[in-house]
């Protein structure tokens, strides 16, 4: 069990009870590292944000990313974090925004999996909106770029995912094209 999920039944009481998809992801044994290097004290979990501004969305770019990718920033909950206060801690790390969370949208649980390892993971897809700060990345080492984006271009971000031929990115596709899906036109 996730060290989150205790945390669980406050934000559905909170911001609602999300909908709830599976999904399974084929890796590569690297990609399988990079996932499992990121899951210190046993985390197994995310939380995406798609966080309103004006008519649009602040999106984040990842350095290994191609030149055009955008996604909705994501992050963890510290062990002994509260859930909130993670969620709202990573919008400012990845984007520079203090925001406000308002819907649980989803939650997705996804297995990546190889011929030799699986790792069960579980994002958590709130909607938030931006309350004040400069739309500028304060955690650089991971995030190169963070910007409004508008929901047209969305799609086009799911195609460039899945044109990578990465697993994670491929996975980030299926979860765009679902929470687009729950967004208010």
């Amino acid at each position: 069990m996730s060290y989150v999920a205790p945390q669980i039944p406050r934000m559905e009481k909170l911001y609602g009870h999300p909908d709830k998809a599976t999904f399974v992801q084929p890796v590569t044994p690297e990609e399988y590292e990079r996932i499992a290097l990121s899951m210190k004290n046993d985390r197994a979990h995310d939380i995406t944000l798609y966080i309103r501004k004006d008519d649009g969305y602040i999106f984040i770019a990842k350095h290994f990313y191609p030149p055009g990718l955008y996604r909705a920033p994501s992050g963890g909950v510290r062990l002994d974090e509260d859930f909130r206060d993670g969620a709202l801690r990573e919008a400012r790390e990845e984007t520079g925004a203090d925001i406000e969370l308002m819907k649980y949208i989803m939650r997705i649980n996804v297995r990546f999996e190889n011929e030799f390892d699986r790792i069960d993971w579980t994002s958590h897809i709130f909607l938030a909106d931006y309350i004040r700060g400069d739309i500028e990345p304060y955690d650089k080492r991971e995030i190169k770029e963070a910007r409004l984006v508008y929901p047209d271009e969305i799609p086009g971000f799911a195609e460039k995912m899945r044109e990578t031929k990465i697993g994670g990115l491929n996975y980030r596709a299926f979860l765009t094209e679902e929470v687009g899906k729950r967004l208010e036109p």
